[in-house]
């Protein structure tokens, strides 16, 4: 199959264009590579070394004897957009290339603004490019589970029938989002549902957990290494909890820590993604993914960090709660179902306990990157306030 794959240069981007030439596809990818510009704003650097772009399609070539074909290109050029899907004409889209910080879209009116632009604008711009181009490919798009908020009922995978007032239908799930950037994620879903019944576009929608891992089976060197955030607004709670533990500084959950989420192994979600684009949806069909494998609170996540620490790095980390600076229920029901990626055959391949072992492994390895931005790793934003950036007073 051809697939195109937009946001290649990113954290699951990269691995998933590894695991697709490994499976024999043909892929192609774009970026604009402004996540490493993105994030050296905020101060911070993957903690893992990324190769550049070039060196990564070198590697390709060398290593696999493949060819990545590779467009830099911002996808809110609609004419950039257009050229590379006639040229491509892709079997199928996955399109991971939208800006994916929580944190980032609440810094202030600007951050806001061009988050939700970003990615409505993106997902419009490939809509329409299918659409005109190359009307029978499938696109797969990575929302997030974090559209569905915590519901006090169980959150259907997309859709689920309601009874209002003595009648019935099938209707979408509710979403009740609690960022900028989940709700650009909303907005992305409307309108690919929206496609979909107006054109016949053919989609899945992949409802994203959040991701943990260092490495995939694909990741065999270092030039293919993908890229792991730490500081507060690009690294997810057990990312930072990770490097926390490895620096010999506290753990810090936000609140109470009872804040629930959904969680899936890098090389799990590689699985799941490649299965959406194996199996595709039939065109005129719009379907959803829940995309996780085991639901965690964040003291889970910490305590897990805190084991994980003692057993393989041998020393001790400790807990301290810090205030939490986002507007969240820190207690609440959740109970997502996930069972078409099942149907397709997605079995659970990796742990979270097996996981960190690994991440702790490789963070140790490059204790040098982290110890020289340490300071990003600890709680410095309220989102709460009007002044986003104000200092928070770090426990211990």
């Amino acid at each position: 199959m051809k697939v195109l794959i937009t946001g290649v240069d990113g954290y699951s981007g990269w691995p998933l264009a590894l695991h697709l030439l490994n499976r024999g596809h043909d892929v192609s990818g774009i970026d604009n590579l402004i996540t490493r510009k993105r994030v050296a704003e905020v101060g911070s650097h993957s903690a893992t070394p990324i190769a550049s772009m070039t060196r990564r399609i070198q590697a390709v070539h060398k290593h696999l004897g493949k060819t990545l074909r590779f467009y830099r290109g911002d996808l809110c050029r609609w004419e950039f957009v257009r050229q590379v899907v006639r040229k491509e004409r892709p079997d199928a889209i996955v399109h991971l290339g939208e800006q994916r910080s929580a944190p980032y879209s609440m810094i202030d009116v600007h951050h806001a603004v061009e988050t939700q632009v970003q990615n409505v604008t993106s997902t419009l711009h490939i809509l329409y490019a299918i659409r005109e181009e190359s009307p029978k490919t499938h696109l797969v798009k990575m929302g997030t589970m974090g559209e569905y908020g915590t519901p006090n009922i169980d959150i259907a995978e997309g859709f689920f029938e309601v009874e209002y007032l003595g009648r019935k239908d099938r209707v979408p799930f509710p979403r009740q989002a609690s960022s900028w950037y989940h709700w650009s994620k909303v907005f992305d879903t409307g309108d690919v549902m929206l496609a979909n019944r107006l054109w016949g576009t053919a989609a899945t929608d992949v409802m994203q957990g959040v991701i943990y891992g260092t490495r995939t089976p694909d990741i065999d060197r270092p030039e293919f290494l993908t890229r792991f955030d730490f500081d507060e607004v690009w690294g997810t709670a057990l990312n930072r909890f990770c490097v926390q533990a490895v620096l010999g500084l506290p753990l810090t959950p936000y609140g109470k820590g009872r804040q629930r989420r959904g969680f899936i192994a890098l090389e799990d979600s590689m699985q799941s993604l490649t299965l959406a684009v194996e199996n595709p949806a039939s065109q005129g069909e719009y379907r959803v993914f829940n995309q996780f494998d085991e639901s965690y609170s964040v003291t889970d996540l910490a305590q897990m960090v805190v084991t994980a620490t003692r057993e393989d790095l041998h020393h001790e980390a400790e807990i301290h709660n810090s205030y939490n600076p986002r507007v969240e229920a820190e207690e609440h029901y959740y109970n997502p179902h996930h069972e078409n990626l099942l149907k397709l055959g997605y079995r659970h391949s990796r742990t979270l306990r097996q996981s960190l072992t690994e991440i702790l492994t490789d963070l140790e390895k490059f204790r040098s990157r982290l110890e020289s931005h340490r300071e990003v790793v600890m709680p410095r934003m309220d989102f709460r306030t009007p002044d986003n950036r104000k200092p928070l007073h770090i426990p211990g």
